[in-house]
């Protein structure tokens, strides 16, 4: 009678001699570290949190070392600590909120962000604007609505730098004196 016997299952019973991809902790580190810190910055979204997320993991991959069997795992393992060394630094930050009896808002400023009381500051703007004669308006609107310099000013006018100086000047002077203005600011 013959006995059957497994070619496979007595190999993997005899110990092979199993060649290392890497020899060393240190020659794994040189040829894996720019993949590994791509993921760690896939993890963390900057370098600096990369590089210390990658070097955490590496120094729980070097202590581990003698206790890993296959050396082509290595990667899976470090890719691990990575993971698990994030999931932690997450949970382990600090939340700096405390329950108070006082809101920690300023007051908002009045009117500053009313968007009713500035819409009627702009309708009392453009009405006063509108009070000013021909000439002083379309230098009042050149020069602070559509933001040209002085010398563009006067450019599209046609007039002198001096004429739009002396003519937004007298302008401006009658917008601070307007009645309906002085209502709405205050």
């Amino acid at each position: 009678m013959t006995t059957l016997v497994c070619t496979s299952a007595s190999k993997a019973a005899a110990p092979a001699a199993q060649t290392l991809p890497y020899p060393s902790f240190s020659s794994y580190v040189k040829a894996r570290q720019p993949v590994l810190l791509r993921t760690a910055r896939s993890l963390t979204g900057n370098q600096s949190d990369a590089e210390d997320l990658l070097q955490t993991a590496l120094t729980k991959t070097y202590v581990a070392w003698e206790r890993i069997e296959d050396h082509r795992a290595l990667d899976g393992y470090v890719r691990r600590a990575l993971l698990n060394t994030r999931t932690s630094q997450w949970r382990k930050r600090k939340v700096d909120e405390f329950a108070c009896d006082e809101l920690p808002e300023p007051e908002p400023l009045a009117g500053a962000d009313d968007p009713a009381e500035q819409q009627a500051l702009r309708d009392a703007m453009w009405r006063a604007i509108m009070r000013l004669p021909a000439r002083q308006r379309a230098m009042v609107v050149l020069r602070y609505y559509e933001d040209l310099s002085e010398v563009q000013t006067a450019e599209v006018l046609g007039v002198s730098v001096g004429t739009v100086k002396s003519a937004v000047s007298r302008a401006l002077g009658k917008l601070r004196e307007d009645s309906e203005l002085g209502l709405v600011r205050k």
